[in-house]
């Protein structure tokens, strides 16, 4: 028995939308994750099997072949258009550390850095830090989802790397710093 249909699974979150048989996924269909993470392509017995595509909710892609539910092999895309190479990855690497944005569209002109792939660059709260996928409260350990969504709490390790490594939403002076005499 072959149909398609819609079905949203009330215990995950998750959505289907595509052909099922003997009350299975398969075929051809849309899951839907309730992160915003989709996939469409290929199901054999409610698992993702042949060809098919994550699309991420920031809008990079990971086209691939599918066995049983495991990618077999495939092709990373970042949102960007940059298309991910573990043979000959030739981006940030030790002598070439522009953004793939720059590479593209050339390099601005002096004194107008570029602090991000991302052009302009994402605003970061007051007091908050861009850790990469969302915003960073160091006072309440929360990280959220650019859309301000709870995504998770940092440990110790993370906050230590967040605090450290990333971009923070206020100036600080850096630099020589005379001591003021009072």
């Amino acid at each position: 028995v072959s149909m398609t249909t819609g079905n949203k699974m009330e215990y995950t979150g998750s959505s289907y939308e595509g052909d099922y048989h003997n009350g299975r996924m398969e075929g051809k269909g849309t899951y839907s994750f309730p992160t915003g993470t989709r996939y469409e392509g290929e199901m054999k017995d409610g698992t993702f099997h042949g060809k098919g595509t994550l699309f991420f909710p920031n809008g990079s892609k990971y086209e691939g072949e599918w066995e049983d539910g495991a990618a077999t092999k495939g092709k990373y895309t970042f949102a960007d258009g940059l298309e991910y190479d573990d043979e000959e990855w030739l981006y940030c690497d030790g002598y070439d550390r522009r953004f793939y944005t720059e590479i593209c569209n050339g390099l601005r002109p002096a004194g107008r850095s570029q602090l991000t792939n991302r052009v302009p660059p994402r605003e970061i709260p007051k007091g908050c830090y861009d850790c990469g996928d969302g915003f960073y409260n160091p006072k309440t350990r929360v990280v959220v989802d650019y859309n301000h969504k709870f995504l998770r709490n940092a440990d110790d390790d993370e906050h230590d790397w967040i605090v450290r490594t990333c971009r923070k939403g206020w100036d600080e002076i850096v630099g020589y710093q005379p001591k003021m005499d009072a």
